[in-house]
């Protein structure tokens, strides 16, 4: 259950939003994610709330307001490879539709353990 959370500085269009989350939905079920499965968010936060270096570390361009900072957090288990192709396949979507200079995506994935997840009722499914 990857869930998904884009901050970027505001505002931005309804389809803009949509074709973000839907790139990142593209990639995550390209990589073997249940198409059901589907817990995304926007961050639009303003100038004074979202500040990042313009370069840091490797960047080839300076960023700008077109900056997107990617969180997906996910269970452990996924491999290195797969998480390259979530990449590629996120960052390509991205570029396509909304347009977004791949220099202006930041992706971080973060894992947690099965046991982390409680997903309706207080229940943990993935517990023996």
């Amino acid at each position: 259950m990857p869930l998904v959370t884009l901050t970027v500085r505001g505002p931005r269009t309804r389809a803009w939003k949509e074709a973000a989350l839907a790139a990142a939905h593209r990639a995550l079920v390209a990589s073997g994610v249940p198409e059901t499965d589907l817990f995304h968010r926007v961050l639009e936060l303003g100038e004074e709330d979202f500040r990042f270096d313009p370069t840091y570390p490797d960047a080839a361009r300076p960023r700008t307001r077109d900056f997107v900072l990617i969180q997906i957090l996910l269970s452990v288990g996924r491999s290195v490879k797969v998480k390259r192709k979530i990449l590629a396949d996120l960052v390509a979507g991205l570029q396509r539709d909304p347009g977004v200079d791949p220099e202006e995506v930041m992706v971080v994935f973060q894992e947690t353990q099965w046991e982390n997840w409680s997903f309706a009722g207080g229940r943990m499914l993935h517990v023996g």
